[in-house]
């Protein structure tokens, strides 16, 4: 064997893999089995997004339409207000949520104090565990016309009361931040504990050098946890279509409508409400295409720009 080349070895096949390490494969087995059932199993119901579905007949047997579910959504009134909506409410979601928990991650890293960073730590995580009930509940007292603390803010400072739940303009602002605030702490934990593994003998030999901590923070914490982010980044933006109704429908009400109606509460509402079941399949099968275009897409140029990417 000459010096320098490697020796590689014969690939194991699947089964003697699994033989030989079965112990792992039997703990992973619940969570493939899971998958199974409750992830891939259901996308046989697909099918009736191509189909005039009727619960009697079944799915195989319900007439085949084709397409037109799709084109009833396209040219349908609703179709040029639900995917703005969506649209609007998903990207302005994930450019303000996105940044603020590496901001408090490299905060807290920073924090010389251990007690007042558990202190911290604990009030930015425990909105975290607030119901969506409860949050829009919140949401409702505090914003309340006649007797929320904001109004009442307004008041003594002179200014007029405001019906903020049925603006449409201040919903998205409500929904966007008012997640921001619950959701923050939790989400920086990933970025926390990534910041753990920083080598610290980097940090000794820049604060020799002088370095300030802003740039401590530039030149080494943020390179460090960059795959981090990057692969967030990818897998926030291929669920960026995806809201769930929950939240949107509770602070939805007929006044505004205009800026709260989703593609996930219309599909709630044609799907259940109205019981038209092939329609708002095709409608969330086009909303799922979208997301994992952009998966793709973005998975794509974070691979091109700077070699990090989840495949």
């Amino acid at each position: 064997m000459k010096e320098g080349k490697s020796v590689r070895l014969p690939k194991k096949s699947l089964k003697t893999r699994m033989r030989q390490h079965w112990q792992l494969y039997l703990i992973l087995a619940p969570a493939v089995i899971y998958l199974l059932i409750f992830n891939y199993a259901p996308l046989y119901g697909l099918i009736i997004a191509f189909k005039d579905y009727k619960p009697y007949l079944g799915y195989l047997d319900s007439p085949f339409v084709g397409f037109d579910n799709f084109i009833r959504f396209f040219n349908s009134n609703k179709f040029g207000q639900v995917l703005p909506n969506t649209v609007i409410l998903s990207f302005y979601s994930l450019l303000a949520s996105f940044p603020f928990p590496i901001i408090l991650a490299l905060c807290l890293n920073y924090i010389p104090s251990l007690r007042f960073k558990k202190l911290v730590q604990n009030i930015t995580y425990a909105p975290y565990f607030i119901s969506t009930v409860v949050l829009v509940s919140m949401l409702s007292i505090f914003f309340s016309q006649s007797g929320g603390l904001v109004n009442n803010i307004r008041e003594a400072m002179g200014l007029e009361r405001i019906l903020y739940m049925g603006n449409p303009e201040a919903f998205r602002h409500m929904y966007v931040w008012s997640g921001v605030w619950q959701t923050v702490g939790w989400s920086s934990i990933i970025y926390f504990a990534s910041l753990a593994n920083v080598d610290e003998s980097l940090h000794e030999a820049a604060i020799v050098d002088g370095a300030t901590i802003l740039q401590r923070i530039r030149y080494i914490d943020l390179p460090t946890i960059k795959p981090v982010i990057v692969t967030l980044f990818i897998l926030n933006t291929g669920k960026l279509m995806s809201i769930g109704f929950e939240k949107a429908y509770l602070m939805q009400n007929s006044l505004n409508m205009e800026a709260s109606e989703i593609i996930s509460t219309y599909v709630y509402k044609i799907g259940l409400l109205s019981q038209q079941y092939s329609y708002s399949t095709a409608i969330d099968l086009f909303n799922a295409l979208i997301n994992l275009i952009l998966i793709f897409s973005v998975n794509a140029i974070s691979r091109k720009l700077s070699e990090t990417s989840i495949w």
